[in-house]
């Protein structure tokens, strides 16, 4: 035997070990010349949301909620546990293939405990327990955390857990800066964020929060720009977020100017995290910002409510060119134009804000913003009002992504809770789901069609016999593109309460391409 054939051998041996199926034999003539056929639309088999501190205040309560919408062709295992962003860890998994967690869900008790009605979360995060597990797709599970202690989370799903995994973070705070309901969506965490509708103004206490999952530092860079340009930073550069952790940083320490429309922008320089804007107003309570949509020459503000007293749209353009932005509301008949807001100038770089006034009259509405040819990319957000002088509340939705496919609401109640969508381009079918609640419940699925240019508040479907809250999942069936927004409300000594959460695709699926086994190459 010759080396060359040796070497043959032995290749195909290390071939095997490393792959597990691979056998030593000669392939079938006919496999190398099979065309693979078309990429499969397979579930996410693993995904990861971070959310941030809820509040400082002592007299915040807050819930957390985590969902994950039943899948079909998901795996039969899985776990999805979100842990305090101090104390995470990965779970063990045992010989089986289960977790330690995923049996302490399994006990009366412990399932008590870890997200099936438990009233200290921050007891839960001592313990080094799962502050929230969820048990079964198509069940939401929430627990509350009371005063200034609530943590920020970072968790993990997989298997069965991971396509379309969702949380949910909703607190309220009763007086003082920032009075009223905040709600935000946990997020994914990325390498990039723009935030227009921020402030330094002495009225306001805006933070932006950063959020580490990983087990290394990561290096962040934040930008502000306002009426005039980039603003002069002290500390904006080279912010170290630790491993595992989470940092709020308050934005007017950031600068010495004062000013009341800015953007921010996060750049990441090495590592990853999740970031969120919390914005304080002595006077109009508060609310989480998130980030807007990618710079566009074409945005979407879906879901201002229809009850709106002022809304105000900030603006910011990157780089040196100007532009003009055509304003449309998508209204409940059709695309309008705000009489006086026909158009929008933006200089580059510079935010700009514009009070549109009470521009819904009553009617549900969505914001849709272009510019000309869609060549200057802009990223945008509104802030809205509610309320009467003296008892206003305020609210923030930023430019929305589309919903592709697949995304879900949590926290809702059986009164309070608006759907809004819209199909600014073309006509649309959705398909709305109501899971059953956190404590029992039948789910209930309601299908909706959208008219092209049109916003409209669907009468989302309730699960029957509800107890407790439930999520409400879209999904899109035909036509599109469709944005969503859905907003919580609630009265409270005569000042509405309420907070707004624009619907992101959940990216829950993903194309897998189909390929063949071709060992022909070991004989070449």
């Amino acid at each position: 035997m010759n080396r060359t054939t040796l070497s043959l051998i032995a290749g195909v041996t290390a071939l095997a070990a490393v792959t597990g199926f691979a056998a030593v034999s000669a392939p079938d003539p006919g496999a190398a010349e099979e065309r693979t056929g078309a990429a499969a639309t397979l579930p996410v088999e693993r995904t990861g949301l971070l959310c941030p501190q809820p509040s400082t205040s002592d007299l915040a309560e807050t819930t957390y909620t985590s969902f994950t919408p039943v899948t079909e062709g998901a795996d039969d295992k899985g776990t999805a546990v979100l842990r305090s962003a101090a104390q995470q860890s990965a779970p063990e998994e045992d010989a089986d293939g289960g977790s330690e967690d995923e049996k302490d869900g399994e006990n009366g008790e412990d399932d008590k405990k870890d997200g099936q009605g438990g009233k200290d979360a921050a007891k839960d995060d001592k313990a080094d327990k799962p502050v929230l597990q969820l048990q079964a797709p198509g069940k939401p599970v929430a627990v509350e955390a009371n005063g200034a202690d609530a943590p920020a989370l970072v968790g993990t799903a997989d298997g069965r857990f991971a396509s379309g995994w969702t949380a949910q973070q909703t607190t309220e705070v009763a007086a003082g800066t920032g009075r009223g309901l905040q709600g935000v969506a946990c997020s994914a965490a990325d390498t990039q964020f723009w935030f227009p509708g921020a402030s330094t103004d002495d009225s306001r206490t805006d933070y932006i929060h950063l959020t580490n999952p990983d087990d290394s530092a990561a290096v962040v860079d934040i930008e502000l720009y306002g009426k005039d340009g980039e603003l002069e930073t002290t500390v904006g550069e080279g912010v170290t977020v630790k491993p595992r952790s989470a940092e709020p940083l308050l934005l007017s320490t950031l600068t010495a100017e004062k000013q009341t429309d800015v953007t921010v922008h996060v750049v990441v320089r090495s590592g990853r995290v999740g970031a969120a804007v919390q914005a304080l107003d002595d006077e109009t309570g508060g609310d989480w910002l998130p980030a807007s949509a990618d710079p566009s020459g074409s945005l979407v503000l879906p879901g201002i409510p229809k009850d709106a007293k002022a809304v105000r749209l900030v603006a910011f353009t990157p780089g040196d060119a100007d532009v003009d932005l055509k304003v449309q509301l998508a209204s409940p008949s059709g695309l309008i134009t705000p009489a006086g807001n026909e158009t929008l100038h933006l200089k580059g770089g510079m935010t700009a804000g514009f009070d549109l006034g009470d521009l819904t009259r009553g009617e549900a509405g969505s914001l849709v913003l272009t510019a000309p040819d869609g060549s200057v990319p802009v990223v945008a957000a509104v802030r809205v009002l509610r309320g009467e002088e003296g008892k206003q509340e305020s609210a923030f939705i930023p430019a929305a992504r589309p919903l592709e496919t697949r995304a879900t609401a949590l926290d809702n109640t059986a009164k309070g809770t608006t759907l809004s969508v819209t199909a600014p381009q073309g006509g649309a079918e959705i398909e709305v789901t109501a899971s059953a609640g956190t404590k029992g419940g039948t789910p209930q699925t309601k299908t909706y069609t959208i008219k092209p240019g049109t916003t409209q508040d669907v009468e989302a479907p309730v699960p029957a016999g509800l107890k407790g809250s439930y999520a409400l999942t879209v999904e899109t069936r035909s036509g599109g593109p469709v944005y969503a927004s859905r907003t919580l409300a609630k009265m409270e000594g005569g000042v509405p309460f309420f907070t707004v959460q624009p619907l992101p695709d959940d990216r829950g699926m993903v194309a897998v391409p189909d390929a063949s086994e071709d060992l022909s190459v070991l004989q070449k």
